[in-house]
């Protein structure tokens, strides 16, 4: 089984003043997360900025990453996925020169809109084929096209598929009952930052966090918290991040964390690449007012 539990921070990718990408920034960011207590890395996620930037680029970010992940002996997940199953092949198929690579993230075909039916053939053809294993990635918000509870219980049956990213915007049905199923060698994954604490209660095996480029220690022990049970001091750090999530997606990811990290002096730039624009100052504010905000202590439990 392939050991996806814990905290994985989907890096952002840091631009120089002369849009060029950061490499060192980078590498600084991704030993900080990892120092802080994250489980590994996710390279070129949807907060790495992916589809802005060039074939030598993400292979540069994919480096760098594998780099400092093998250094400190974490995880490290790279995306690979896109609405073209060609593509998505030669991708997957590239993830065999980057040393260490635990899985790829895979998303659904986005734009093209394939039936249920036609993404969970898509998925199981890269799957039988890729050099590494499958973390499907559900994010309909993005792809137009969601996985139901049956679709991803068959893709969880297939022995190279091995987690989900669940990002539905919401703790809905299908999350609990593919949690109930407690599908063997397959991990759920919290994909939707406020919903970390009742997935991982539920059976969840972790969390990809975009938020946990901040207060990366605090989500660890959120998430730490969740896979030993210990529901009131989960409940305690969800109710002390709930703010900071909430302040870091008010306007479309990545902006606000770069906002934020520059701010706080972790990246050099708080540059975007276009169509995103940077984030407001009323963004920025909100969200360095939400980091600040203390961890209130559950009954019987020190934090």
């Amino acid at each position: 089984m392939v050991d996806l539990d814990g905290l994985w921070v989907p890096l952002v990718t840091p631009f120089t003043a002369r849009d060029e990408v950061d490499l060192d920034g980078l590498r600084r960011l991704a030993g900080e997360v990892l120092d802080d207590g994250a489980r590994g890395l996710v390279a070129l996620g949807t907060t790495g900025e992916p589809t802005s930037l060039t074939a030598e680029e993400r292979r540069d970010v994919a480096a760098v990453c594998a780099e400092v992940a093998s250094a400190r002996g974490a995880g490290l997940v790279v995306a690979a996925g896109t609405n073209d199953t060609r593509t998505t092949l030669a991708r997957h198929a590239a993830l065999a020169d980057v040393p260490g690579v635990t899985a790829a993230l895979t998303v659904v075909p986005y734009y093209v809109r394939p039936t249920e039916a036609a993404v969970v053939a898509h998925l199981t053809h890269v799957a039988d084929r890729s050099p590494v294993p499958l973390v499907v990635y559900n994010v309909p918000v993005r792809t137009g096209r969601g996985l139901g509870a049956p679709a991803l219980l068959d893709l969880a049956a297939h022995p190279r598929i091995v987690g989900l990213k669940q990002a539905v915007g919401a703790f809905d049905l299908d999350t609990a009952a593919v949690l109930a199923a407690d599908a063997p060698d397959f991990a759920v994954l919290a994909g939707d930052d406020a919903f970390i604490a009742p997935t991982v209660l539920l059976g969840g095996r972790g969390a990809i966090a975009a938020s946990a480029h901040a207060a990366t220690g605090r989500f660890a022990t959120m998430v730490a918290d969740g896979l030993a049970g210990r529901a009131a001091a989960a409940r305690a750090q969800h109710a002390a991040l709930l703010p900071l999530v909430t302040a870091l997606f008010a306007e479309p990811n990545p902006v606000v964390v770069k906002a934020l990290l520059h701010a706080t002096g972790r990246i050099a730039s708080p540059a975007v690449r276009m169509p995103l624009t940077p984030a407001s100052p009323a963004a920025l504010e909100q969200a360095e007012v939400a980091v600040g905000r203390p961890v209130p202590v559950a009954p019987g439990h020190h934090v």
